[in-house]
Order: structure tokens, then sequence, then C-alpha cells
């Protein structure tokens, strides 16, 4: 979820909040009933907000999740690991069979 669109969603909460509350305020009801029904409107605008922040923690831990999975790490560092020993082999291989070619080389000036 992009900054903008997080910033939209809690704004238009906290609007909603607003406007619920000034509602109440100007409606022809007891102080204790207004008092009642704006801290009903509040803790419901506080749950709206856990929820939308629990529902936007779970999609970006599960992205980061996605992202950085410790078997992809291990994955990744195991196909290294193995491509380098086999490029090892590569190069031990080229350079005992420059050894050989030097070590005839040699013995033909030698002789």
């Amino acid at each position: 979820m992009s900054n903008n669109t997080g910033n939209t969603i809690v704004a238009i909460l906290v609007g909603a909040a607003i406007g619920a509350g000034v509602g109440i305020l100007f409606a022809p009801d007891k102080g204790s009933k207004t008092r009642e029904k704006l801290k009903d409107g509040f803790d419901d605008a506080k749950h709206n907000l856990q929820d939308k922040f629990h529902d936007v923690s779970e999609k970006l831990v599960g992205r980061a999740k996605d992202l950085i999975s410790k078997e992809d790490i291990d994955g990744n560092y195991q196909n290294i690991v193995s491509s380098l020993s086999h490029k090892t082999e590569d190069v031990i291989s080229f350079l005992e069979n420059k050894l050989a070619e030097l070590k005839l080389k040699n013995a033909k000036f030698q002789k």
C-alpha cells in the first residue's frame, strides 16, 4: 500500500470520526447520551484504525517474508558455494594441465 493511500484512509477515518462527533454534539439529546454516543463513536474509530493498521502490518510482513526468505538465502548461499567449488575445480584442472604442458616443454629442453 502506498503512502498516499494510507494517508487517504487515515484522513477519511479521522474525518468520519470528527463528523460523527460534531453531529452528536448538535443533536438534541441529554448530555449523558451524547457523551455515550461520542465514546462509542471514538471507540469505533479507534477499532477501525487498529484494524487498518493490523491489515497493513500483515501485508508488509508478508511482503518482507516473500522478499527475504531464510530458505531463499540459504539456498542462494548453497548455490554460490557449489558454483565456487566447481569453479575452483575447473581452475585447478586448468593449472594442472598447464603444469603438465610446462613439464613436457621443460623435458624437451633438458635432452
